[in-house]
């Protein structure tokens, strides 16, 4: 392999790790914005073909934002996408910058999780139907207007809803056929159906870390181009 390449893909590993090249700002300092709160998750991504990189989580303290753990992650398996543009079915991870509205699990919560944990129970579902009243919700039992076929059974995922974050996107007023059940979750056996994924172990640090006090987000885009994790 050339030099000139093995510098720039060593560029590309120290972003996505969160380091600048030269010993720069943190990550955080260099986003156009953070949520306002005092905890931050990165996931970084090369590029929006990449379907793998780095989720890092990050404590504000004394006016200085501190790297506390990082973990390889998964993304969709089509890559990533603008969130504002993204369509429902297309396999792509949103970037942008979400809140994170509750944590929910197969398994019960991590000792010493302060996050609102909702156990996923036989009857839980979340409703990806368009024709919905409850498109891109929990439904506990699932609502009559809501197709199985177009909604998750949580329970049928027992690993990658080991645990898990719901991640923001198209949350709040969602727009129909933009996308639906978005989250934070265990990894499964490759990239993801459009969600971000860590192992166990990270999921469940992240769980125990998280301080729904501390106002976290979390930031989605890739190392650098038009969905630069910088923009958000």
């Amino acid at each position: 392999m050339r030099p000139g390449v093995v510098a720039a893909l060593a560029s590309l590993s120290l972003l996505a790790l969160g380091a600048a090249p030269g010993g720069g700002p943190p990550l955080p300092a260099r986003m156009a914005g953070t949520g306002g709160g005092t905890q931050l998750i990165t996931a970084v991504a090369a590029g929006t073909g990449s379907t793998s990189g780095t989720v890092t989580w990050w404590d504000r303290r004394d006016g200085r934002w501190l790297k506390t753990g990082s973990a390889p992650a998964r993304f969709g398996a089509n890559g990533l996408v603008e969130g504002a543009s993204r369509e429902q079915g297309t396999n792509t991870t949103p970037t942008g910058l979400y809140d994170l509205p509750y944590a929910f699990g197969i398994k019960a919560a991590p000792s010493g999780t302060a996050y609102e944990y909702r156990p996923v129970r036989q009857n839980s579902w979340w409703c990806q139907d368009n024709d919905s009243r409850f498109y891109n919700r929990w439904s506990e039992p699932r609502a009559a207007d809501c197709r199985a076929a177009e909604s998750e059974h949580l329970i049928s995922y027992a690993q990658q809803y080991a645990y898990a974050l719901v991640i923001g996107f198209n949350y709040e007023r969602p727009v129909r056929g933009r996308g639906a059940g978005i989250f934070l979750h265990v990894n499964g056996r490759g990239a993801t159906a459009g969600c971000v994924s860590v192992p166990s172990e990270a999921m469940r640090r992240i769980l125990k870390w998280a301080d729904p006090d501390r106002n976290p987000h979390l930031a989605i885009g890739t190392a650098s181009g038009p969905t630069a994790i910088t923009r958000y």
